[in-house]
């Protein structure tokens, strides 16, 4: 199990090898210690290795608002927000919040930025980063 996690992070065949042999790796979570569990998807997720994310979730690892984030997945981060705005805030693996997930799927594509507060008017989420660059999900 703990090795199925730490490939996770970075070895794409190692993880089809441990999964091909032992396929309940897939969900499983190794505790690191103090209550820090990881998922081979959450480990994945928060190095921002989304072709490892993709195989797993491919293979039926259950995705979360974490690595929808990671992926990009615009269309989750938003109506889930929409429902539940505190999730902005809920910590994952290691502690990281969403906003940490978010910058993984900005530095590869320039999609979207960070999460910040939803507009009640227009419904749409602003995403802003530390540079100078904001961007907006609609």
């Amino acid at each position: 199990m703990k090795e199925f996690v730490g490939k996770s992070h970075s070895d794409l065949n190692r993880v089809k090898e441990l999964l091909a042999k032992t396929p309940g790796l897939l969900n499983c979570s190794w505790d690191w210690g103090g209550g820090d569990f990881e998922t081979g998807l959450e480990a994945a997720g928060h190095v921002g290795n989304k072709e490892i994310a993709q195989f797993l979730l491919d293979n039926g690892a259950r995705m979360n608002l974490f690595y929808a984030a990671m992926l990009g997945r615009i269309d989750i981060i938003k109506s889930t927000l929409t429902a539940l705005p505190n999730l902005k805030t809920s910590k994952g693996p290691h502690g990281l919040q969403l906003l940490h997930h978010a910058k993984k799927a900005v530095m590869e594509r320039r999609k979207y930025s960070y999460i910040s507060n939803p507009s009640v008017r227009s419904r749409s989420w602003e995403f802003r980063v530390p540079s100078s660059e904001s961007m907006r999900i609609v």
